[in-house]
Order: structure tokens, then sequence, then C-alpha cells
């Protein structure tokens, strides 16, 4: 593989929607995702999404092959020990030959860089699949939980970046993604930028 990773810019929202977008349509279709039932599913991202992430902090990353996005990552550092893992996306016809694992392997590295314990993504629980991926990569599974405002349940994965401990998911954890749903669901309910 002769990807690079590279740190996103504004200048790269476009291209990072149409990623995202295009990567999660297989999860739509497997799981019945509408915007409807799960409008904060990385399926919905729009542009606005990402530009609100990069305000607060939230640091992008993309995978490039001869000069195209193939993927994309966000880090975002949730408080001095858990950063978050979100929005991991490759484009179907480019899976299978690394790019993820290499995205994965990046923000772990960053993660380290930062100095937190840990790092969290919450994934569809019944995706066993990517549980499995992500186990392989050395994630522990933590935590599932339903949530009444989302059509499917949410399972913690964590990194122990220090290898101090086999499960190293925050409590809080899981309740991270369903507040981050919930309060920007509302927001655009309410007509507020989010």
């Amino acid at each position: 593989m002769s990807a690079e990773i590279r740190i996103c810019t504004e200048e790269d929202t476009k291209a990072l929607v149409e990623t995202i977008r295009k990567s999660f349509q297989d999860i739509v279709e497997r799981f019945g995702l509408t915007q409807e039932n799960a409008p904060r599913h990385p399926a919905n991202c729009t542009m606005d999404w990402i530009r609100n992430d990069m305000e607060c902090g939230v640091t992008y990353f993309a995978i490039e092959d001869k000069n195209c996005i193939v993927g994309c990552v966000a880090l975002e550092q949730a408080n001095s020990d858990v950063c978050y893992l979100e929005r991991l996306a490759v484009l179907p016809g480019c899976r299978r030959r690394g790019f993820g694992k290499a995205l994965v392997d990046h923000v772990l590295s960053e993660a380290k860089h930062l100095g937190v314990n840990c790092v969290s993504i919450g994934i569809i629980a019944e995706h066993t699949e990517l549980k499995d991926w992500y186990k392989r990569l050395g994630f522990v599974e933590g935590e599932s939980k339903e949530f009444p405002d989302l059509p499917f349940g949410v399972t913690v994965m964590s990194y122990d970046t220090k290898k101090s401990c086999r499960q190293c998911a925050q409590p809080d954890a899981v309740e991270h993604v369903s507040d981050r749903c919930r309060s920007e669901s509302r927001g655009r309910r309410e007509g507020k930028r989010v």
C-alpha cells in the first residue's frame, strides 16, 4: 500500500462528506437507517457537521491513494484520558486493502502522542463483523446499550494505549454517543447550527 495519511482542513469538507456518505451506504441498507430514524448516523453526514466538528477541535485525517481520498477518520479528545475514534470510513471499492487499519493505527498513534490512556468508538451493536475487526486491532468490547432515539443498540469498543488494563472503556462512553445524537438532532429541529 503506497497511500498517504494527512490532516484535513476545511477545504476537504466536501470530499470528506462524500467519502463518509458513500462508505456508509451499505450500512444504511443493511440496518434500515434513514434520515428520520438515525439523523446523526455518519451516512447522513453534512458539510456543517464536519465544519462544526473541526471548529470544536475534532481532527480529521484522510488517506489518499494516487492523490484521491479513499478513506477518512476523526479523532476527538474528550478529556485528558480519553479520545473518541469517529467516522472511520473507507470507500467500498477500496476496502480490504489495509486503508482502514492504517487510519486506525494512525489515530492510535496520535492519541498516544496526546498522552491519553484510552481510545473508544461506539458502533452498531449488531454489527458483529465490525466488532470482530476492531478486536483483531486490539480493541476490547465494552458495554452495549439501547437508546430510545436510535434504531440500533450501541456497543463501545476501547483500546488501551498504555496496555495497562484489559478494559478501558469509560462508563460514560456509551452515553457520549447518544448525548451527541440527541443534542445535534434537537438543534436541527430548532433550526440551530449543529
